[in-house]
């Protein structure tokens, strides 16, 4: 990473970009959430609070603590409260059920799962099962835990470890794996402090701004573009956690929201909400959408409803995310990706590594400060993935002669569902432990608002019967909502399929 100024010093770990601003703008608004304002010394104080319970905890540098949470001031408070004490963060989707919770937990060696008292139910019914996670903490609203947050303010600054390095890992985000199995990506504070950097400096967002953080915080679409963007900045950061399109719209004109980043369904939706010119937008200045393709004719539709841009970009759990952006300062090319960010190289190479010319279709690959360590306990997968110092995305593109990326399929089997990566193995995998099912495929069908719908076809032992009912029941017990089908489909044979054996 390059030697980034902020405040006067050198940044080499997240932390130190969060004590950077809260001495700027110790009293500016941090965190908005239903209405609670939260400032940046209390941001700070509520931090150090959790990191002091870790430390009582046992936890040290190199542990893993998993946070379970939705976009909630708590949230911030573990996360960065985790990386005080020098150990990694392992943010899990609020959807997990037990089954998923038991994989991940034991997988990535976490110690302590911290999550609300609603969620600690899973943790029972895996509990049995767990190896190395022993207790769970549960974090509610911010107004039951006033005396946690705010009785020691001081406590933890003493016992943070000065050797917290740029190449230390800072979080660890699990992504689905071919295999059917999620693997977890290495983030490193020299990873995400470069995203950091980058995204500032491409955004140019100032404390005056107020982001909408919308898209979960424990993807890392959410956490880098939107909290960590925020933190850098100084800005504002209104979470919610439960969509409605009043609701948003109440909110972009109450809080005078200039910023958001999200999936391309929230922009989607509000193009077609009945209501949306009853309310006041003019606070809009800059709006991203990523983690699915937008379908391009819906941009400039967006553009005259509401006088502003949603600016497409690309990224990938493994990059920290972001790749590639359509520059504020340049006019974008309608269903392209955009060009590399500052400091990282985009590619397209061919089946054998080598670049293709322009204009030529092949995989898209990337190299930079953004790219990850590696797959957690999986050198196999990280071997596969990064090769030469390329990450290789598994996505096809081709480039153009003024470097914009057009992204046209993928190379590997992934449906992607309201921003979220689906492998139809894991699914597949899931639908195999059922006692009367012989076979099964499982692929993506478009669909306007979420990209993508899970779709499986089944063949039944000779024998056996279920309906789609009983099958979309059976799923929900084992999967997380968006990876279940929404449709089933029984069939007497699994067709052939071009990509029934890529994986």
């Amino acid at each position: 990473m390059n030697d980034n100024s902020h405040g006067g010093s050198r940044i080499i770990n997240l932390i130190q970009i969060l004590d950077n601003t809260v001495k700027r703008y110790a009293e500016r608004r941090a965190l908005i959430c239903d209405k609670q304002y939260i400032t940046y010394r209390q941001l700070n104080q509520a931090v150090s609070a959790v990191a002091a319970l870790l430390k009582d905890s046992g936890i040290g540098k190199g542990d893993k603590v998993a946070v379970m949470l939705p976009n909630m001031p708590e949230f911030v408070f573990s996360y960065f409260g985790i990386l005080k004490t020098g150990a990694v963060v392992v943010p899990l989707n609020t959807l997990s059920t037990p089954y998923e919770l038991t994989y991940l937990l034991n997988n990535s060696d976490s110690k302590i799962l911290i999550t609300q008292a609603s969620q600690v139910k899973k943790f029972d019914e895996a509990k049995g099962q767990l190896l190395s996670c022993r207790r769970v903490i549960a974090i509610d609203a911010l107004h039951q835990n006033q005396e946690l947050f705010q009785d020691q303010p001081n406590r933890a600054e003493a016992e943070m470890p000065e050797d917290i390095l740029p190449e230390d890992p800072a979080v660890m985000v699990y992504t689905a794996g071919l295999t059917g199995k999620p693997l977890g990506a290495v983030l490193t504070h020299k990873n995400l402090c470069s995203q950091a950097e980058v995204i500032q400096s491409t955004l140019q967002r100032t404390p005056d701004n107020v982001v909408l953080s919308l898209i979960p915080l424990f993807h890392t679409f959410g956490a880098s573009v939107n909290m960590l963007l925020t933190v850098r900045a100084g800005c504002s950061m209104v979470l919610m956690d439960r969509l409605t399109m009043d609701s948003l719209f109440n909110a972009i004109e109450r809080e005078k929201i200039s910023y958001i980043a999200a999936v391309p369904r929230l922009f989607i939706g509000m193009i077609f909400h009945e209501k949306a010119s009853k309310f006041d937008v003019s606070s809009l200045k800059v709006c991203i959408t990523g983690g699915a393709p937008m379908p391009p004719e819906l941009l400039p539709v967006f553009k005259e409803k509401f006088g502003v841009e949603a600016i497409e970009g690309y990224g990938l759990t493994e990059a920290s995310p972001v790749c590639s952006f359509n520059m504020l300062d340049t006019s974008p090319k309608i269903g392209s990706i955009g060009v590399p960010i500052a400091g990282v190289e985009m590619k397209i190479f061919d089946e054998q590594g080598h670049e293709l010319p322009r204009n030529t279709i092949g995989e898209v690959v990337v190299k930079g400060d953004n790219v990850m360590r590696g797959y957690y306990k999986n050198d196999e997968a990280t071997a596969a993935a990064i090769k030469n110092g390329w990450l290789h995305t598994g996505d096809l593109g081709r480039m153009d002669e003024d470097g914009y990326i057009f992204l046209t399929g993928l190379k590997k089997r992934m449906i992607i569902s309201s921003g979220f990566n689906v492998y139809p193995r894991e699914v597949e995998t899931v639908l195999a432990m059922h006692p009367a099912i012989r076979a099964s495929y499982v692929s993506g069908k478009t669909d306007l608002m979420r990209g993508e719908i899970v779709r499986a076809q089944i063949v039944l032992k000779e024998g056996h019967n279920a309906d789609e009912k009983e099958i979309i029941r059976y799923c929900k017990t084992y999967l997380s909502g968006y990876k279940v089908p929404r449709e089933v489909e029984f069939v007497q044979n699994i067709p052939d399929s071009p990509d029934r054996n890529v994986e």
